[in-house]
């Protein structure tokens, strides 16, 4: 295994883990769609994308995008997106990426890293504290939806 950041190059690799990511979240295969948003995403340097390969094989990804601490005065990471491909689940893949994610902080002197699983999500939980997260129980998370995506 083999645990690349993403680049241009990667893109059609990048794009295609990215449009079963969403299917896997019921969402309609839109390779167009995924396309174009991970390229702007990757153009813009909006976000840092890691990518898992066996050999040229494209096995996962996670997707960081920076956002910041203004009481803490410091840079953290918003863990938007894990996904493993199911041939590969089970494997250690999405613990390599989780480790990629920590290295990225860490180099990027941030003060941590964020993320957000579904309650019922048991088995990204245990990797999520098998690799040091701990889960927040002192704060609320509130969402305001102004569209369906």
């Amino acid at each position: 295994m083999n645990i690349i950041k993403a680049e241009l190059t990667d893109l059609n690799q990048v794009a295609t883990l990215f449009n079963d990511y969403r299917i896997f979240y019921d969402q309609p295969s839109n390779m167009e769609g995924a396309t174009s948003f991970i390229k702007e995403r990757m153009t813009m340097k909006e976000s840092v994308i890691f990518l898992a390969l066996d050999g040229e094989i494209p096995m996962g990804f996670v997707q960081l995008y920076p956002i910041f601490t203004s009481v803490g005065m410091n840079r953290k990471w918003l863990l938007n997106d894990l996904f493993v491909s199911a041939d590969y689940r089970r494997h250690g893949v999405g613990k390599a990426l989780m480790n990629a994610a920590k290295k990225l902080a860490e180099e990027t002197k941030a003060a941590g890293i964020l993320l957000e699983t579904t309650k019922d999500n048991n088995k990204a939980q245990a990797l999520y504290e098998s690799v040091g997260y701990e889960k927040e129980d002192s704060v609320y998370f509130y969402n305001l939806s102004l569209s369906k995506s």
